[in-house]
């Protein structure tokens, strides 16, 4: 086991790999960085970077070890690290994305594992994907979305070959390219329960979660599209979820659930949350 693992989404979080965004802009890329352009607006650079800190700060309350990308000016979207690499129990992975604006990252990802002592477990050479459509649930039982755009079957399945060769059960989950990425949908929250849209999921999908024993906080479509279901499980039944998340953070907490709730509404409108904007590094063993 290399220092760098993880063999679930619930296990205590120990370490945290993240980007400061001050070269972020909002990009045509996803529905919500369309919206965002459309308005004419431009990011509030003290803003997001403010917000960011707060996310920081919360995590590190939480006791989690944070990392940091050196943020690069041609890569603007480099405070999304959840898509660039993705932590396996064997060491990181490092992603093939879709699109051209954040094939750079790569290199710096490299560097970063690299200067951290642990080297790259495997590269996707195949296909594309991105972090923000994995899943590694539970010790034996890995999900990545495809929609065929910023995932594409052939990355999926160069991706689960890693975990299949070591006897996991793995699966393949369709959705919809409008909502970008599976964890707009879909993210775990402890060993058991899962915050997602059910209405915009495949069917067989849903069948299968309750098939393996997990349960759904059921989040709104109109919520899911304001990235409301994109939360950062911390592990000991506690998540980072942003501020203005009211109902579904009631949720939450009627369900147990403490809910560490920065404020992150200038980030949200690049088209990613708490989740897109942290790489897990290191969990607890489940």
């Amino acid at each position: 086991m290399t220092r760098f693992s993880l063999d679930s989404e619930f296990g205590v979080l120990r370490d945290v790999l993240v980007c400061r965004p001050e070269h972020f802009e909002w990009l045509p890329v996803n529905t919500t960085g369309l919206k965002s352009v459309a308005t004419g607006d431009t990011v509030n650079r003290k803003r997001v970077l403010a917000q960011h800190d707060e996310m920081v700060d919360a995590l590190r309350q939480a006791e989690v070890i944070v990392h940091y990308l050196e943020p690069q000016p041609h890569l603007q979207y480099m405070i999304y690290t959840r898509d660039s690499s993705q932590m396996t129990p064997w060491g990181p992975v490092i992603n093939q994305m879709h699109w051209s604006y954040r094939w750079g990252e790569f290199k710096y990802l490299t560097d970063f594992y690299d200067s951290a002592g642990e080297g790259v477990f495997e590269y996707i050479t195949r296909g594309s994907i991105e972090g923000g459509d994995i899943s590694v649930i539970r010790p034996g039982l890995a999900i990545v979305g495809v929609s065929g755009v910023r995932t594409t079957e052939e990355g999926a399945g160069q991706f689960l070959s890693f975990f299949e060769r070591e006897g996991w059960e793995t699966k393949m989950v369709p959705f919809d390219d409008y909502f970008c990425h599976l964890d707009v949908v879909f993210s775990m929250v402890t060993e058991r329960l899962a915050l997602a849209c059910v209405e915009v999921l495949d069917n067989e999908f849903i069948k299968w979660l309750g098939d393996h024993d997990i349960e759904i906080i059921p989040a709104t479509y109109r919520e899911a599209m304001a990235l409301q279901c994109n939360v950062l499980a911390l592990g000991n039944d506690r998540v980072v979820s942003p501020r203005n998340h009211t109902d579904v953070n009631a949720r939450l907490r009627a369900a147990g659930i403490e809910v560490l709730d920065p404020d992150l509404s200038e980030i949200i409108r690049g088209g990613g949350s708490a989740h897109c904007t942290t790489q897990a590094l290191v969990r607890d063993g489940a």
